[in-house]
């Protein structure tokens, strides 16, 4: 999908979700543009994940817009909202673990390569899947892993497939849901730096406790607390502002500032 310059690659407009009574997503406006980086951070309840599911299509919005690249998503399925280029993660892995992690990568290219549902074919001479699928394996440095069970790898490794999955498509915005969840310092440096090589040119929001990970990554930080964005900016502009370290960050922010992050 070729958007307009001027567009936005993702945008919310009053968005709300209640369950019964209880409104969990108060209003929510947000604009992310071309090719940024957004870290979406807040305190646990604050309606983080449920909002990763109203914009992926896994709950329907009680009332406002969602667009992508200028299209209202509201209502669509998931596949649907996926095909028009928008793809995520979740924080359990989600893979394939009994196929190899070729096959994985290989099954998650076949749509946009424009395969379908054939049952006709044989994978092993779709000569275009199959060189995708092993530049995604360079991608995420698993190539020594090419026959390897999902199952059999490492957790870190695990998480590096589904970032592989999740980019297979072709979606120009990805979404990450606590990618870094789980792994040591050492882990999550490398997985840093691969998050930003594969997400290259891409647009990517990100739910991400660890503050590290979030101003080491982010060009853009949305703070939601209580169903909000109570500020949306630059990673300097949010550790300088008072209501956001009132509200959530507190000692994160001076950890993260003697850390040199």
């Amino acid at each position: 999908m070729t958007a307009a310059p001027d567009s936005f690659a993702l945008e919310l407009k009053d968005l709300r979700k209640s369950f019964g009574k209880t409104e969990i997503i108060r209003g929510v406006n947000l604009a992310v543009r071309h090719g940024e980086r957004v870290a979406i951070i807040g305190p646990n309840g604050a309606g983080k994940s449920t909002l990763f599911n109203l914009i992926s299509g896994r709950f329907g919005a009680s009332s406002g817009d969602v667009l992508l690249n200028g299209t209202a998503i509201n209502g669509m399925k998931p596949y649907e909202i996926n095909r028009l280029g928008l793809s995520r993660s979740f924080q359990i892995t989600n893979i394939f673990p009994k196929l190899s992690v070729f096959e994985n990568l290989r099954c998650s290219v076949l749509w946009s390569l424009g395969y379908k549902y054939s049952f006709f074919r044989f994978l092993a001479s779709l000569h275009d899947a199959n060189a995708r699928a092993n530049e995604l394996l360079q991608m995420i440095k698993l190539d020594k892993k090419h026959d390897v069970l999902a199952m059999n790898l490492t957790y870190a490794e695990q998480r590096a497939l589904e970032i592989g999955i999740t980019i297979g498509g072709g979606a120009n915005v990805i979404l990450l849901d606590e990618p870094t969840a789980g792994m040591s310092r050492s882990e999550t440096t490398r997985f840093i730096a691969l998050i930003k090589q594969v997400t290259e040119g891409k647009t990517l929001l990100t739910v991400e406790h660890d503050m590290g990970v979030v101003f080491g990554l982010a060009d853009k930080i949305a703070v939601v607390v209580y169903g909000e964005v109570i500020a949306f900016d630059t990673p300097d502009a949010v550790r300088a502002n008072p209501r956001v370290q009132e509200a959530y960050l507190g000692s994160a922010v001076a950890d993260a500032q003697a850390g040199g992050h």
